[in-house]
């Protein structure tokens, strides 16, 4: 591997003492799964896949249902990277949405990964929630999405269903979900128009999902919202920041690692994370002149992380260069988005 280079650190030590914090927390009692006869008799319980093409609003949704902010959201298209589970959890049943990559046409190893990842999920769920933007036309995304499900010989139920409709009149929300049910022969009954940003058939959605739903066990305990480490989900808020503060400029050179993450009283907490980008030119459009856009980066993920664990943030970050590490097996491991499918692709296409 090669070696990376860093710049200096970056803190938001002083704005974070004088920050008061929200107290949405993660929970952290732990708590057994209850057994088959403390559930009621008819508990249902399925894994629920989200897919679609890039930025059709698939971590949006998980993040509304479940309350909590787990998964990152960016204007940035293929802003998902790896499988999430977020688990919602009433008294008669459990639903665990598996936030999924966009399907597209990958360039590099690391979207041959994101795409593997996404398309892996739709035979181990019960049902699929499929996702477009209503105010798009038909892209070539939508029909790789449309391919992988027909390529299935045992596809779950489907729920299709055009979010964004905000953001187009009465008219044109009928004309292009005829459109889309014509192009792809989907079933009426199994489409619905949706809006994320106003709540527009939020509930019909969730009552869809539950009536298809098999009779099941609890696969996680109640107070669990979702299958990752905060540790994980404070990387991706930092990754999140760079998208929003840098746009385009180069977000999918970035990834971020949390090196450290320590709780220094009941009221701090102190986090060092890493952005790792590929050349060295793209460490100064990071940092900004007089180091203002790291600082604004580290406002902005200071403040989602402070929202998450429930204190103030003590907040390190470092810049490296890790050179193409979307296109190195080795990196890919390193920063989790690699997996023994996605060696034996590779091996084959040698």
């Amino acid at each position: 591997m090669a070696n990376t280079s860093e710049t200096d650190q970056f803190s938001t030590s002083q704005e974070t003492l004088e920050t008061e914090s929200p107290s949405v927390t993660l929970p952290s009692v732990p708590q057994l799964i209850p057994g088959p006869d403390e559930l009621p008799a008819q508990h249902q319980s399925g894994f629920v896949s989200i897919i679609g093409s890039p930025n059709v609003g698939k971590s949006t949704l998980i993040n509304t249902f479940i309350g909590l902010k787990i998964a990152i959201v960016s204007n940035t298209v293929q802003t998902t990277r790896n499988r999430l589970l977020g688990i919602l959890t009433e008294d008669d049943y459990q639903i665990v949405f598996v936030d999924t990559p966009g399907i597209h046409d990958p360039i590099d190893r690391l979207g041959e990964y994101m795409v593997m990842v996404a398309t892996r999920t739709i035979a181990d769920s019960d049902v699929v929630v499929w996702m477009i933007s209503a105010n798009e036309p038909v892209s070539s995304e939508d029909r790789l999405v449309a391919e992988a499900l027909s390529k299935r010989k045992n596809t779950p139920p489907i729920i299709f269903v055009m979010n964004k409709v905000d953001l187009i009149d009465a008219d044109q929300i009928k004309s292009r979900l005829k459109n889309y049910l014509s192009i792809f022969q989907i079933e009426p009954k199994t489409a619905l128009p949706l809006s994320l940003l106003t709540g527009f058939n939020r509930d019909v959605l969730l009552e869809k999902i539950i009536e298809l739903l098999p009779v099941g066990p609890r696969y996680f305990p109640q107070n669990e919202v979702t299958d990752q480490k905060v540790r994980f989900i404070v990387a991706e808020l930092v990754r999140e920041a760079t998208f929003d503060v840098l746009y385009k400029e180069i977000p999918h050179s970035v990834v971020v690692e949390v090196e450290e993450f320590k709780s220094r009283s009941e009221t701090l907490t102190y986090v060092e994370a890493h952005i790792f980008v590929e050349r060295e030119s793209q460490k100064g459009i990071i940092i900004g002149k007089g180091g203002q856009t790291i600082k604004r980066i580290g406002k902005k993920a200071r403040l989602q992380i402070e929202d998450l664990v429930g204190t103030k943030v003590y907040l390190q970050l470092r810049i490296k260069v890790q050179p193409n590490w979307r296109k190195k097996p080795t990196d890919l491991r390193r920063f989790g988005y690699w997996t023994r499918d996605n060696s034996e692709s590779q091996k084959g296409s040698k």
